[in-house]
């Protein structure tokens, strides 16, 4: 285990700093061809993320917590989503941690970064090519199954899989709380919130909810530091789309040009489009959270008294403790 921990730490340290190495510049950009969602900006961001969560000492301080001892080797399917780049990383990092055997089903959208980071960890872990595997298609030689789809998909998913232990995510959105004395540097850390990732994301904040009398207007004037993606055309066709249909229905909104802000009871929102709702006291949020947790992957507030919650800006920086759907698939793995 220590030997591992010092690759994946060197794996961190080169991450780190994607833009001091021409050869993961080159897969970034590559990366960014393939699927133009991933973005240079967006890919640096995620890799210099790990890069830091990858440390030793985070690694150390993560793994103490568990009793790994000498599990029987299983074959382990990790089935990856595609919204946002290296998605799938956590899981992979978890099943290469528990000494079990990945069979990685890689999405299409999101083909380059995974081989990337194992090519990149063999330099320092040349065993690593024994323990993780690509392949192309769905797989039943396989012991366990980790997977990441739509609703649609992880209804297939467990059908499929249903004889294997498995954990099976589906679609959840994250959401923010305001109290309405925000300052403007906490609206600015919500809009990376929102922003990150075009709003792809499960942690991506896709609906406010703001008190009976906030003027969403400050929101939406905060968003101007994110303008600068109005440059990006894709982006731009789903907000012009969407604007054609709340002009055409006359629903009310207010528009800053590249975003797209409603009332509306949903918790997920169109791409370019945010929801919003007002709520009348905290403990009746409170309440209206609890009984939507099955389908809220983060709430990000600086309101104290809204449990679960993180910080404002933090929704993109989970750290190693931090699993999907509260599911903990380390402690899954070391159980097989």
């Amino acid at each position: 285990m220590q030997e591992k921990l010092i690759a994946l730490s060197r794996l961190g340290e080169l991450i780190s700093e994607p833009e001091s190495h021409d050869d993961i510049m080159r897969d970034i950009l590559r990366a960014e061809q393939e699927n133009p969602w991933f973005t240079k900006s967006f890919c640096i961001q995620t890799l210099a993320h790990w890069g830091k969560m990858l440390s030793f000492n985070n690694l150390t301080e993560f793994t103490k917590r568990y009793s790994f001892g000498s599990p029987k080797l299983k074959r382990v399917g990790i089935i990856m989503a595609g919204n946002i780049p290296i998605v799938g990383m956590h899981d992979l990092l978890m099943v290469i941690l528990s000494g079990h055997k990945a069979i990685v089903k890689r999405s299409s959208k999101d083909m380059v970064l995974p081989g990337m980071i194992i090519r990149k960890l063999a330099e320092y872990m040349p065993e690593i090519h024994d323990q993780v595997v690509f392949e192309p298609e769905l797989f039943k030689n396989t012991d366990a199954i980790i997977a990441t789809g739509s609703n649609n998909s992880a209804r297939y998913f467990k059908q499929y899989f249903e004889k294997l232990p498995h954990i099976i995510r589906k679609n959840r959105n994250s959401v923010a709380v305001l109290s309405g004395n925000e300052t403007p540097e906490q609206l600015n850390a919500l809009c990376d919130d929102v922003f990150m990732y075009f709003g792809l994301g499960c942690r991506s904040v896709s609906k406010l909810y703001v008190p009976e009398d906030y003027d969403v207007t400050k929101f939406l004037d905060a968003c101007e530091g994110w303008s600068h993606i109005m440059e990006h055309a894709k982006y731009m066709n789903n907000y012009i789309y969407q604007k054609a249909i709340l002009l055409m229905d006359q629903q009310v909104h207010l528009d800053n040009d590249f975003l797209l802000l409603r009332e509306h009871p949903d918790l997920a929102s169109p791409l370019s489009v945010l929801h919003y709702a007002r709520y009348q006291n905290i403990d009746s949020l409170r309440s209206e959270l609890d009984l939507l947790s099955d389908s809220i992957q983060c709430i990000s507030s600086d309101i104290e008294d809204i449990p679960n919650s993180i910080p404002l800006g933090t929704c993109q920086q989970p750290d190693l403790k931090t699993f999907a759907d509260n599911i903990d698939s380390l402690e899954f793995l070391l159980n097989l």
